[in-house]
């Protein structure tokens, strides 16, 4: 360490509080002793000056970051660490003015080779004999192996790009590769936000046809005079047309055909339907001549669909065909196992989508989450997280970023104030704009207010 060792209080505790900001007690006439004692601890520990520059560096840093201490002795520790929050929050700095102890604050740092390093640091005021501040000290702990058994304990959780704990989900995951094998219509149920389309393409993925396209066909989204155009296809000259058109069969030749909310197909397509499913052939519209189609169907709905064949909305020997094999996704009020693992895969995903460094949730906000029903299921979750995130400034989610409809009676309703919610920034309205494909409805259900809001903000910022 410096010169400057023999003018620190003495201690041999590096434990910083909260409530204060404590100097780091080195005895004077020890130096070798308090360096030797400081290189058999196991998190990193470096000092600085009153100039931020590095003034000590023990051997758990060297072995952190990969610089040694003669290396970064006397420069600025921005310069060895490279982490945003050098320049946004230094710890140190943050002691200095508040005066009180940084703990436990986790963000990623740079090592030597560039590669990123999640640490976790706690920070506290150097100070004189008269108690004057005359620099910093901070301790850090790498956080990778912590971090790999996070991703670990994910990966055993997950398939494909599917999350779950709950043994009837794992009992899906175990026959998908063997449904995938296999050549058969597909009927995927489940609510709406349950992840019917991930389920459909871990299908497709994993089938022998996976090198052909997946195509997928709304059911319920177009009016039927343009959703059977959109099956079938058009040839030149048939109803007025100047050139020939694709439909969604042709574009899913050699591929596979997802009918998404198949429960929405008018009747009169669905005798069509049937006749491509059982021959293997369709007729575009306006054409002389049936052509084949080399195509696997897999359908999703989100209704009863034998309740559909029983008011007769819905063919039945169409329903028989298309279900085959019928796989059923639980609703996620009834795996509550998965809300917290779900919570942890969406957290790191818009951490990094958002630039954020947000932990967790506090008990009080995790058991919010934990007795709500979700009627819009996985998809609802996430556009919960996603807006928790967005108004997170800190590195902990509490009640108060929740939407205020998930709270309960016996909890204070956490009302968002005007101002505080026009703290969503230019950059992270932008971002949620971007990720939603610019879907002014989707953004404004996750910020919570009306378009008009979100209209006044955009302009606001100059995004519309």
């Amino acid at each position: 360490m410096s010169s400057e060792r023999g003018r620190y209080q003495s201690s041999a505790n590096l434990e910083i509080s909260r409530r204060s900001a404590p100097a780091v007690h080195l005895f004077g006439n020890s130096s070798v002793l308090t360096g030797a004692i400081l290189n058999c601890v196991a998190d990193g520990v470096f000092t600085v000056d009153d100039r931020m520059r590095i003034t000590s560096f023990n051997r758990a840093a060297e072995e952190i970051t990969g610089f040694t201490r003669a290396e970064v002795v006397g420069k600025p520790c921005y310069e060895i660490f490279r982490s945003n929050i050098c320049s946004e929050s230094c710890p140190v700095r943050e002691a200095r003015k508040t005066n009180i102890g940084v703990v436990n604050r986790e963000f990623e740092i740079r090592n030597k080779e560039n590669r990123k390093v999640p640490v976790s640091v706690s920070a506290s005021v150097l100070r004189d004999l008269q108690g004057h501040p005359i620099g910093g000290v901070e301790a850090f702990r790498d956080r990778s192996e912590l971090c790999s058994a996070s991703v670990r304990v994910a990966e055993k959780y997950t398939f494909r790009n599917l999350v779950s704990r709950n043994p009837a989900m794992h009992r899906l995951f175990d026959a998908l590769p063997d449904v995938a094998r296999s050549d058969a219509t597909v009927l995927v149920s489940g609510e709406s936000g349950t992840g019917k389309e991930l389920i459909v393409k871990a299908i497709h993925e994993l089938s022998s046809r996976s090198a052909g396209p997946m195509v997928v066909v709304n059911c319920g989204e177009l009016p039927e005079h343009l959703l059977e155009v959109e099956f079938f296809g058009s040839r030149k000259g048939g109803y007025g047309n100047r050139t020939d058109r694709q439909g969604r069969i042709e574009l899913a030749e050699g591929g596979t055909l997802f009918l998404d909310e198949v429960g929405e197909l008018p009747l009169s397509l669905q005798v069509k339907l049937m006749r491509v499913i059982e021959h293997q052939e369709f007729q575009p519209l306006g054409a002389e001549r049936v052509q084949k189609a080399n195509v696997r169907f897999v359908a999703a709905t989100n209704c009863d669909l034998r309740a559909k064949v029983n008011a007769g909305t819905f063919r039945r020997d169409l329903f028989f065909r298309i279900n085959v094999v019928a796989l059923q996704i639980p609703p996620l009020r009834q795996r509550p196992e998965d809300i917290p693992l779900l919570i942890e895969v969406f957290l790191d995903r818009l951490n990094r989508a958002y630039g954020k460094n947000i932990r967790g949730l506090s008990a009080q906000a995790l058991q919010i989450l934990l007795d709500y029903e979700y009627p819009g299921n996985v998809r609802e979750l996430l556009n919960i997280i996603e807006q928790t995130v967005i108004l997170c400034r800190g590195a902990e989610i509490d009640i108060e970023h929740l939407p205020t409809t998930l709270s309960p009676k016996s909890v204070p309703t956490p009302v968002l104030s005007r101002s505080r919610r026009k703290t969503v920034s230019a950059q992270d309205l932008n971002e949620l704009l971007h990720r939603h494909g610019g879907n002014r409805t989707e953004v404004a259900g996750i910020l919570g207010v009306d378009r008009t809001t979100l209209w006044r903000w955009m302009k606001r910022h100059e995004l519309c």
